[in-house]
């Protein structure tokens, strides 16, 4: 065999208990699982390499569900934010809004509106339109080498509302929604695996639940999921989260909730409530899941917090109303007063409003502060040409606890690596659940919580051979110290990598080895197409 882990302690994703066992690796596939090897005193497994496990957890790859990452992994070859935290897998294509499938005027809609996600893709050559043509652009990445690490895509209904109506506010015309359907349909014959939508965020919002669902039945006959992001984490959170079971219901589509939290005031200790809303679905028959984060502030960008009127037309229609001071009152008045839709139907508390990232360095020593009122965030918007990352303090640690013991949650850093101070869960997201939560806290036992990582996604994602340790399955591993694995990443000091991660495998290649990144590209895209 190319490889055997030694005496490591196999937490196989399936939730079971753990066990001890060499490991063996040959052609990127584990090929060998002995177990209890040295007790039993049998013939133990040899290989090129044998490396000692012992002390160490050996873990499918964790799959990040929730990332923004689109155009980091072409970038950074690096991508160290991910593979340091044992990523292997990550979906991108998030909250509606991503980079294909576009045209040329759609694509520079699409860069501006979410600069502050990814930045303005200056860096990048955006040579792709098509959803088969972005994976493929992953897998040539670098040269030829390939990614960091693994990636799976949805299709953006928000980018593809504006490829077919623009960014106006009405409902699609027959012809339009034709022609959604046919581009949602293609994306996913080209390998997405479902499709997200940010129904906060402009253009997407403007969808009603009608358009929705048409959409929603064509991603169904595909056997993709819905991911949305979807209209109120605030006010109406739970009419909200309602509408999203009802929608799919309707559409015979499953459905994956994008970071479902319960935020503000309004919703603190109200996780139970949703639970039960979630229960009584599975019970009567619904496919649904969902994904967390384990941290309470949120992080999107200054923009999104706007009434959706305010983005119609897209962001130099934006930029002029906010020139406008009779508009830029208005939007002051939905804003503080009101609660507009962009803020989930909560009147804004500047308090709560860090800025984490701005575009303009001329800029960045409002970076680390927090807002002091609308003329503060007004004159940003304008001077950094709407490019502002924030992080919203608006969560509750209970009902992040709650959320995330429930059976049909998954884990997904929701990760913005953009921006001077980023939130920390780009970096740290997957070992805060299994130090602080798993070994301080005990919110989750280690086995349960690995397979919130590995498995659970993995079987949204319908991957048959990946998500366990098991005979078979592709060699995508984490090799992890229970006792010392945590979180570097601080609000401080947010790209500090994790430790307790030694070694990280894609493919059976080490992308990570003895705590440092190797040159090893092993990602790839994961298509729709390879479901069986």
């Amino acid at each position: 065999m190319d490889l055997v882990f030694r005496d490591a302690e196999v937490v196989d994703g399936s939730g079971g208990d753990s066990y001890r066992a060499d490991v063996g690796v040959e052609g990127g596939r584990i090929v060998s699982i002995v177990k209890e090897a040295a007790a039993a005193g049998c013939q133990r497994p040899t290989a090129r390499r044998v490396l000692d496990a012992e002390g160490l957890v050996l873990s499918p790859g964790f799959i990040d569900m929730h990332a923004h990452s689109d155009l980091a992994l072409l970038r950074d070859p690096d991508h160290g934010a991910k593979a340091a935290q044992g990523v292997t897998l990550e979906v991108l294509g998030q909250d509606g809004l991503s980079y294909a499938p576009v045209d040329d005027r759609t694509l520079d809609g699409v860069r501006r509106a979410i600069t502050g996600w990814n930045g303005d893709g200056s860096d990048v050559d955006l040579d792709w339109r098509t959803v088969g043509e972005y994976l493929d652009r992953l897998d040539r990445a670098h040269g030829g080498r390939g990614i960091a690490v693994n990636a799976a895509y949805l299709v953006p209904q928000g980018t593809v509302r504006m490829y077919a109506m623009g960014w106006e506010d009405r409902p699609a015309t027959e012809a339009e929604l034709g022609r959604m359907r046919r581009l949602v349909a293609e994306g996913l014959e080209q390998g997405a695996v479902g499709m997200s939508s940010g129904l906060t965020y402009t253009p997407g919002m403007y969808a009603p639940d009608s358009e929705l669902t048409a959409l929603c039945r064509v991603v169904a006959e595909y056997g993709g999921y819905y991911c949305p992001h979807h209209r109120s984490y605030g006010a109406g959170a739970l009419r909200a989260y309602e509408e999203m079971v009802a929608l799919t219901r309707e559409a015979g589509c499953a459905l994956h909730l994008a970071h479902a939290t319960m935020n503000f005031d309004v919703n603190e200790g109200r996780a139970p409530e949703l639970l039960a809303l979630l229960d009584a679905a599975l019970d009567a028959g619904a496919d649904i899941s969902l994904d967390t984060y384990p941290y309470t502030p949120g992080s999107t960008t200054l923009l999104a917090l706007l009434p959706s009127w305010a983005s119609e037309g897209g962001p130099e229609a934006a930029l002029s109303r906010l020139r406008d001071d009779t508009t830029a009152e208005r939007v002051r008045h939905h804003l503080e007063e009101l609660g507009s839709d962009g803020c989930h139907g909560v009147p804004v508390d500047w308090a709560t409003i860090e800025i984490s990232g701005v575009t303009d360095p001329g800029l960045a020593d409002h970076v680390g502060r927090r807002l002091d009122g609308w003329a503060t965030a007004r004159r940003l918007l304008l001077d950094d040409r709407l490019g502002t990352t924030i992080l919203q303090h608006v969560g509750h640690e209970e009902n992040v606890r709650t959320i995330m013991r429930h059976r049909v949650h998954t884990g997904g850093s929701d990760g913005i690596l953009q921006g001077l101070k980023p939130h920390p869960r780009a970096y740290g997201t997957f070992p805060e659940y299994l130090g602080r939560y798993v070994r301080e806290l005990g919110v989750l036992s280690l086995e349960e919580c690995v397979a919130h990582l590995t498995s659970r996604p993995a079987a949204r994602l319908r991957l048959p051979d990946r998500g366990l340790v098991r005979e078979g399955y592709v060699a995508d591993l984490v090799l992890f110290d229970p006792t010392t694995v945590a979180s570097g990443a601080t609000y401080e000091n947010p790209r500090t990598l994790p430790v307790g991660i030694p070694h990280v495998l894609i493919d059976g290649k080490f992308v990570v080895e003895d705590g440092r990144r190797t040159d090893t590209l092993a990602g790839r895209s994961v298509r729709r197409t390879e479901v069986h």
